[in-house]
C-alpha cells in the first residue's frame, strides 16, 4: 500500500555536483536518504510518469548499502516503475551500472556509492542518478534535484517487507517487478566484445604474471570472474577481492598512498609483470608495471596512442577528451594522430555530450579515471584490459612502452597535491587570493618562469552550447608548464584544495628524473603564490599523487 510521509527539506548537496555525499550517520537520519531519492524522481519524472519504465539499482557494497537499496525499491514502486533491475547483494560497480542501463534500455539508474571515499559506520555514503545514456545526470538535472531538496515536504513509499536481494530471480512489490540480476554477467559480456580474450588467455598461458588489488571494494567479483576464471590468471592474482562494508579498514582510493601494498609488490626484485588497482565503486584505476608507476595522465595518453591493439578500436579514434587539470600528454598524442582533443571541466558528465555525439572515443581525468564510448562512465577494469591488450600485442614491458612513449611525444612531469578537509573559510580565502592576482599575472615572473596565461577556466559545451564557469584557476608558463588550483567537491568534511603542477620536458635525456624533483621549482612557486601555509596553517599536502 502506498503511503505519503511528511518530511522537511534537507541540506548538503552542492549545486552543480553530480550527487550527494555525506557521512553514513547523516544518511541514517530519518527521511534523509528518502528525501533525496524523492527529489531525484521529481526532477526526472516524465509527463506520462514512470509507467512501463525500468530503473537500475546497485551500489559499491559499503556500509548502509543494503538498507538504502530497500528504501529505493519501495519508493520506486510507489512512483509506478514497471521494473527495477537490482544487483545481487546490492553490489554493482559504477561502470557495470552504466552498462546495464544501456544494455536493457532502462530509464536510468541510481548508484549508491561514495566512490573512493572511506567506508564503514563512521565513513561516507553517497547517491547519484545516471540517465538513459548510462552517464551521470547533466547539470540541469542535478540543479533541479538540488532545488527540490530545498522545498520537499513529503514523499511516497510502499509499506511492505524487505525484498530478498541475495537470491537471483524475479520478485514483486505490488505491481512492480524486482529482478535480482548477476552483478558481473552483462558487464563481462561487453568486455568480451571489446577485447580479444583469446589473445589475453594466451598472454597468461605464456607465463605473464599480474597482481590486481580490488581494495576490498566492488570490483573483486569482476576481477575474479574476468582475470582468474576466464582469462586464466593464476589464483591469487586478485588481492583484497572480497567486498567489505568498510573496505576492511582500507581507504579504497587507488593511489600510491592507499595502494602502497601493491606498489611495494611491483617495486620488488621478483615483481609480477603488471599491477593494477581500482577504487571503491570500480571506475578509477591505478597502473603499475614492474619497477615503474604510470601516472594517470600518462596512462590515458599511452592508451590513446596504442588503442588499435584492441579489436574494438582497430579503426582508430574519432577524438579524445581530458579534464582541464589533466596533463597535456593526451594533447600531444591527439596531434600526432590528427584527431581532435577536447578540454572539459572536471566531472565525467562533461564527457557525455561528446561521447553521445560521436566526437570522441576515449576520455579521461588525472584522478585515475579513463574510459571510452562503450559506456558513459569511467571504467577501471576496462583500462586494465586495454593495458593487457597492449602488452599482449607489443610483447614489451610497461617500462619499455612508457620510455618509448616519452621518447616519441616528450614527457609531461605531473603531480597533484591535495590538502584535505581544510576548513571552508580558509580554503575559500586561498582561492580568492589566487583569483585576485590572475588579471595582472601575464608577463610577470614567478621564480625564474614567465607567466604566459592566467585565467579562471570556463567551458563552452560544443554540443548543447551550455556554459560552465569557475572550473579552476590556471597559471601557464613559457614552455607549457602549468599550475592549476581547484576546490574539490568529492569530500564530506570541509574542503579539499587541489594543486596540479605540470612541466613538459621534450629532452629524452631528462625523462628519468624523479617526479617531485623534476617539479621542485614549480612546487615551490605554487606554494609561495597561493600562500596555502600562511592561510590554512597546513605545512604539507595530505596526499601527493
Amino acid at each position: 500500500m502506498n503511503t505519503t510521509i511528511q518530511t522537511t527539506p534537507i541540506s548538503g548537496m552542492k549545486p552543480g555536483t553530480s550527487g550527494l555525499r555525506k557521512k553514513v550517520t547523516v544518511f541514517q537520519q530519518p527521511h534523509y536518504l528518502a528525501n533525496f531519492v524523492a527529489s531525484i524522481f521529481a526532477a526526472v519524472k516524465p509527463a506520462a510518469g514512470f509507467a512501463g519504465q525500468t530503473l537500475v539499482l546497485g551500489g559499491d557494497g559499503r556500509y548502509f548499502n543494503l538498507e538504502a537499496i530497500q528504501i529505493v525499491l519501495k519508493m520506486a514502486a510507489a512512483q509506478g516503475f514497471a521494473r527495477v533491475l537490482v544487483a545481487q547483494h546490492g553490489i554493482l560497480s559504477t561502470p557495470a551500472t552504466s552498462c546495464v542501463i544501456r544494455q536493457h534500455k532502462a530509464f536510468g539508474g541510481i548508484i549508491l556509492s561514495a566512490s573512493h571515499n572511506s567506508g564503514g559506520p563512521d565513513g561516507d555514503f553517497g547517491i547519484k542518478f545516471n540517465g538513459e545514456n548510462g552517464g551521470p545526470a547533466p547539470e540541469k538535472i542535478t540543479d533541479a534535484i538540488y532545488a527540490h531538496t530545498q522545498t520537499i515536504t513529503s514523499y511516497d513509499t510502499v509499506e511492505c517487507g524487505d525484498v530478498d536481494v541475495a537470491t537471483l530471480g524475479t520478485k514483486h512489490i505490488g505491481d512492480m517487478v524486482v529482478e535480482v540480476i548477476d552483478s558481473v554477467a552483462d558487464y563481462q559480456a561487453l568486455m568480451q566484445k571489446l577485447f580479444d580474450f583469446d589473445a589475453l588467455k594466451a598472454l597468461f598461458q605464456s607465463g605473464f604474471t599480474m597482481k590486481f588489488d580490488a581494495m576490498s571494494a566492488v570490483n573483486g567479483p569482476y576481477a575474479h570472474a574476468i582475470f582468474e576464471d576466464t582469462l586464466g590468471a593464476a589464483k591469487g592474482t586478485v588481492m583484497n577481492g572480497t567486498p567489505s562494508p568498510d573496505f576492511n579498514g582500507h581507504h579504497p582510493d587507488p593511489n600510491l598512498v592507499h595502494a602502497k601494498a601493491l606498489y611495494d609488490i611491483m617495486m620488488a626484485d621478483n615483481a609480477p609483470d603488471f599491477g593494477a588497482a581500482t577504487d571503491g565503486d570500480g571506475d578509477r584505476n591505478l597502473i603499475i608495471g614492474r619497477g615503474i608507476f604510470v601516472p594517470p595522465s600518462d596512462s590515458l595518453a599511452a592508451l590513446a596512442a596504442n588503442a588499435t591493439c584492441a579489436p574494438a578500436y582497430a579503426a582508430g579514434l574519432s577524438g579524445v577528451a581530458r579534464s582541464m587539470p589533466t596533463s597535456g600528454a593526451l594533447d600531444r598524442v591527439a596531434s600526432a594522430l590528427d584527431i581532435p582533443c577536447f578540454e572539459t571541466p572536471t566531472g565525467w558528465k562533461f564527457f557525455g555530450n561528446l561521447l553521445d555525439a560521436g566526437k570522441i572515443t576515449f576520455c579521461g581525468e588525472e584522478s585515475a579515471g579513463t574510459g571510452s564510448d562503450h559506456i558513459r562512465e569511467k571504467d577501471g577494469i576496462w583500462a586494465v584490459l586495454l593495458w593487457l591488450s597492449i602488452l599482449a600485442k607489443r610483447g614489451e614491458s610497461v617500462k619499455d612502452i612508457m620510455e618509448k612513449h616519452w621518447a616519441e611525444y616528450g614527457r609531461n612531469y605531473y603531480t597533484r597535491h591535495d590538502y584535505e578537509e581544510v576548513d571552508t573559510d580558509p580554503a575559500n580565502a586561498v582561492m580568492a587570493h589566487i583569483k585576485a592576482q590572475l588579471p595582472t599575472l601575464v608577463g610577470q615572473k614567478l621564480g625564474t618562469l614567465t607567466v604566459t596565461a592566467a585565467d579562471d577556466f570556463s567551458y563552452h559545451d560544443p554540443i548543447d552550447g551550455s556554459v560552465s564557469d569557475h572550473q579552476g584557476l590556471r597559471v601557464v608558463f613559457e614552455g607549457g608548464s602549468r599550475i592549476v588550483y581547484r576546490l574539490s567537491g568529492t569530500g564530506t568534511a570541509g574542503a579539499t584544495i587541489r594543486v596540479y603542477i605540470e612541466r613538459y620536458e621534450p629532452d629524452a635525456a631528462q625523462h628519468g628524473l624523479e617526479t617531485q624533483t623534476a617539479l621542485a621549482e614549480l612546487i615551490q612557486i605554487a606554494n609561495d603564490f597561493a600562500q596555502i601555509k600562511q592561510t590554512t596553517g597546513r605545512i604539507a599536502p595530505t596526499v601527493i599523487t
